[in-house]
């Protein structure tokens, strides 16, 4: 990755923004929409963070080193060469935020990645999210094993699950959820064999099941590119391995490599 990705809570803090129009304007407003408080560059010693928005570009470098050698991260408008953190497009569904970032390379791209993704995700997920918070204490206590707790949510969220982000929530569901049994499985073990190295190439079911895994076994020529596809906080091991009892377990095999795999891609 070429960032490493935050939301910053600012509320009730001061923001330096430098600058006059409609890009200082605009940098104010997002301050502002997000519990921030605005202020100029002499304010900078109460601050943490500055947004520079100047058309003239030595005047935002001088600018933004004068901030800098004062201790605050830097975002420096249409100049991502002098900028500490950038700003992603985001999608808002409070409480749930999407931010789409291209690392400043193109703000109309990223733009427009969220729009797409405006059509696709309902408004429902922000009182899915906060109906999810308010039971948070419910969750626990019927489901005091963490690891458990981590199954029975997955199960719930993922495709046609009791809790699916992507069809209508209505009051009531995560109670009705909860009132359920079985709301997950003990153990589950997926066998995958692939034909390519590539990330790219893994189906949509396999993708899937990495995003939710609690273990991936794999054969050792299994690529990087492919193992990082899984939960950060999965369980990793080399095969020969046993699958544990409880929890999700993915099992990467290496096959044969198809004509059309790059070099490096002598998985399957």
């Amino acid at each position: 990755m070429h960032s490493l990705p935050l939301f910053h809570r600012i509320r009730g803090e001061r923001v330096v923004v430098v600058g006059t129009g409609d890009m200082a304007a605009a940098k104010a407003r997002l301050v502002e929409r997000s519990g921030g408080m605005p202020c100029p560059e002499t304010e900078a010693h109460h601050a943490r963070i500055a947004f520079v928005a100047l058309e003239d570009s030595r005047a935002a470098e001088a600018a933004a080193l004068r901030l800098k050698r004062a201790g605050l991260l830097v975002n420096v408008a249409d100049r991502p060469d002098l900028c500490d953190f950038t700003l992603p497009s985001v999608l808002d569904r409070d409480p749930v935020l999407v931010a789409v970032s291209t690392g400043g390379a193109s703000a109309g791209l990223a733009k427009h990645l969220r729009l797409r993704l405006e059509a696709i995700l309902p408004q429902s997920l922000g009182p899915l999210a906060t109906a999810l918070a308010a039971a948070r204490d419910a969750i626990r206590a019927r489901f005091p094993d963490g690891n458990a707790r981590r199954r029975a949510i997955d199960t719930a969220l993922q495709e046609g699950g009791a809790l699916d982000p992507f069809a209508n929530f209505e009051a009531g569901t995560v109670q009705q959820w909860l009132a359920v049994r079985n709301a997950t499985k003990r153990s589950e073990v997926l066998d995958f064999t692939l034909t390519s190295n590539d990330p790219e190439e893994l189906t949509l079911r396999q993708a899937r099941a990495l995003g939710m895994a609690d273990t991936v076994l794999h054969d050792p020529q299994v690529s990087e590119e492919v193992l990082v596809r899984a939960r950060a906080d999965a369980v990793r091991a080399a095969l020969p391995a046993t699958p544990p009892e409880d929890g999700l377990t993915v099992i990467l095999r290496l096959g044969q490599i198809t004509a059309s795999s790059p070099a490096r891609t002598s998985a399957k």
